[in-house]
């Protein structure tokens, strides 16, 4: 049985009929860049979110650099982050000239660990960048307690979190700003790159909407120099449409990961905790295997598709060697990312396909 980790293909077939004439509208319009689609997606994702302003950017990368940006992080100022994170959210600090500090994460979720944020906190600190990784909220409210009680900024890296929910709040408006991505593979995915920053700020909204292209603020007003960071018409009419399911493929991302926890229980694996109060939408679902590459080769043979997010945590990756952080400085992420493996989790798997998967662990790896 073939399980892939992903099926857009499928994914496409089910939405065709509503897809070209979204891409149709664009085409009769010639609003190619921005344009109507992409306004109304903006619209219609705010109030998904649950915040003011969405502002609709060309990637997540761009999203996260704005948002920086925006909450005023210079150069030689430092942000702290998670190591256990895509290149991306250490990127976006560099952009703007400033230093990734990280910290370790919590075992139990792959998240920062609000416990070692204090001790990172320097005159220079400005903000703190949390990722909710794999869907799953990063633990908001003590980090809320510290940045207020340092006067530091939020930017939450949402990029795998689109509708999971801390504390019955939507990710998104849990912070200063938020950064998402629509990466094809993303829960909401384009159909090409492209990202969105949403906040209840209204002067952080002005200024990405002006920063995205090149620093206008009315056509040929340059307020200051910015960048090409628009989104394309294409992907706010693809997004418009996939916004519209993403409430049932969320639903089905769970269903299958409760069926997960629970065809997998007592094995020789460890796997994230989710808080009871709290909705992780499972943009991944992971497994922590000593035995990883033995699993990997076991589940291949059985033609299941697996991926590993992340293999090297940040401070290890050679971007960042000059940061001099040697391996075991932070030794939850480097073990996390020693035997982190992600499984099929799109909506589109059967109740076979996810039993076929769980049994294939179950004999990869043995019980407890």
């Amino acid at each position: 049985m073939k399980v892939p980790v992903l099926d857009l293909k499928a994914e496409y077939a089910a939405l065709r009929d509503e897809i070209l004439p979204a891409l149709d509208r664009v085409c009769q319009n010639s609003s190619f860049v921005l344009g109507p689609e992409v306004e109304a997606f903006e619209r219609e994702f705010a109030d998904f979110c649950g915040t003011k302003h969405c502002v609709a950017l060309a990637t997540g990368t761009a999203a996260l650099h704005l948002g920086l940006l925006a909450l005023g992080v210079q150069a030689d100022h430092e942000v702290i982050t998670s190591p256990n994170t895509f290149l991306a959210t250490a990127e976006a600090i560099t952009y703007c000239g400033a230093v990734p500090v990280f910290v370790d994460i919590d075992p139990a979720t792959a998240n920062l660990d609000p416990k070692l944020i204090e001790r990172a906190i320097t005159p220079r600190t400005r903000a703190i960048l949390p990722v909710h990784l794999y869907g799953r909220p990063a633990d908001m409210d003590p980090i809320r307690e510290i940045a207020q009680r340092h006067n530091l900024r939020i930017l939450e890296d949402a990029a795998q979190a689109h509708g999971a929910r801390y504390r019955g709040r939507r990710v998104g408006g849990l912070g200063h700003a938020a950064a998402f991505s629509f990466y094809p593979t993303k829960n909401l995915g384009a159909y090409g790159e492209g990202g969105a920053l949403t906040t209840d700020d209204d002067q952080i909204a002005r200024f990405a909407r002006a920063a995205r292209s090149h620093g206008q603020t009315a056509r040929y007003e340059h307020e200051f120099v910015g960048y090409n960071y628009r989104m394309d018409g294409f992907q706010g009419a693809v997004l418009r449409v996939k916004l519209r399911h993403l409430y049932k493929w969320t639903a089905r991302r769970q269903e299958i990961a409760r069926e997960y926890r629970r065809q997998l229980a007592g094995l020789r694996i460890e796997i994230p905790e989710d808080d009871p109060r709290d909705e992780c939408v499972y943009h991944q679902f992971v497994i922590y295997a000593t035995n990883r590459n033995a699993v990997i080769s076991q589940l291949t043979a059985r033609e299941i598709e697996t991926v590993v997010h992340y293999p090297r945590p940040v401070h290890l990756q050679p971007a960042y060697s000059s940061l001099g952080l040697p391996p075991g400085t932070f030794p939850r992420s480097e073990r996390a990312c020693e035997r982190v493996l992600s499984l099929p989790v799109h909506p589109g798997l059967t109740g076979d396909q996810i039993a076929y998967v769980a049994s294939s662990v179950r004999e990869a790896v043995g019980a407890k």
